[in-house]
C-alpha cells in the first residue's frame, strides 16, 4: 500500500524511531516507548488515515477548516490528537511537517533538537 509505505519512510527517517504493531496497526515510536504516529487502516470507520499528537488548538482548527482532510480520532482525540486522511489527495510535504511536529511533541528535547 503506497500510503503506508510513504508514511513509514517519513516516520523511520526521524532519530531513534521504530515501528511495531499496536492495536493491530503499524505504529511508530520514539525510543521504542512513546507513540508519535499510528496508521489507521479503516480503524473503526471507512477512513484510511493516521493519528498523531498535535499542538494545542491545531486539531480544532484543522477539523473546523478542512473536515474533508482532518478529523478528531476516537480514543485519543480528546487529548488533542489529530486524524489525517490518506484516502484523499495528499500533499506529502504537508504530511512530513505534521509527522515531524508530532515527533517533536513526544521526543526528548535532545532528539527533537536534531530535526533543526
Amino acid at each position: 500500500m503506497e500510503q503506508l509505505d510513504a508514511l513509514r519512510k517519513l516516520c523511520l527517517a526521524l532519530p531513534e524511531t521504530s515501528e511495531r504493531l499496536s492495536h493491530g496497526e503499524p505504529t511508530w515510536f520514539v525510543r521504542g516507548k512513546k507513540t508519535f504516529v499510528m496508521f489507521a487502516d479503516h480503524h473503526h470507520d471507512d477512513v484510511l488515515a493516521f493519528w498523531c499528537p498535535a499542538p494545542p488548538g491545531v486539531q480544532e482548527e484543522l477539523v473546523r477548516t478542512e473536515p474533508d482532510r482532518f478529523f478528531r480520532p476516537p480514543y485519543v482525540g480528546h487529548r488533542g490528537w489529530l486524524g489525517v486522511r490518506l484516502d484523499v489527495d495528499v500533499d506529502w510535504g504537508e504530511i512530513d511537517r505534521i509527522v515531524r511536529e508530532a515527533y517533536r511533541l513526544v521526543a526528548p528535547k535532545t532528539l527533537a533538537a536534531r530535526l533543526d
